[in-house]
């Protein structure tokens, strides 16, 4: 039987492990690759952001959903939810490979809520005409 999520260092290694698997992957890979340049830095702030999510201590600084418009304008508004349902998928493997529990379960819900949330910021902040926005 795995264990569930239990402290900062287990969140490090999840955040590691799924992010090894983004930047490889054909279908969101470039969008990270093309927008994140200081990926040790970037790795700590995605740990701080799932420790202040899963253990409600406030670590993390920033603002995701303003990250996510700015990428999806800087890589010409071609995010589409399609690659927020490729995310999801990696995240969940992810998890199921090393974790099991409350923690872990809350890990993906939390994501599903945060993918849509994110999704729904860039769609409405693009202007009229662009990538689909009527």
């Amino acid at each position: 039987m795995m264990k569930d999520i239990q402290n900062r260092n287990d969140i490090s290694r999840l955040v590691s492990s799924f992010y090894e698997e983004v930047r490889e992957n054909e279908e969101i890979g470039p969008f990270f690759n093309r927008v994140i340049t200081d990926w040790e830095a970037h790795m700590e702030k995605l740990t701080d952001f799932w420790e202040s999510n899963l253990f409600h201590k406030a670590v993390y600084k920033g603002n995701p959903r303003i990250a996510h418009i700015h990428m999806d304008a800087d890589t010409d508004h071609t995010v589409e939810i399609k690659h927020f349902g490729e995310w999801m998928r990696l995240w969940i493997k992810t998890i199921d490979q090393m974790f099991q529990g409350e923690l872990a379960e809350r890990a993906k819900n939390n994501a599903r809520k945060m993918s849509t949330h994110l999704y729904l910021g860039i769609y409405m902040n693009r202007k009229p005409g662009i990538a689909g926005n009527p």
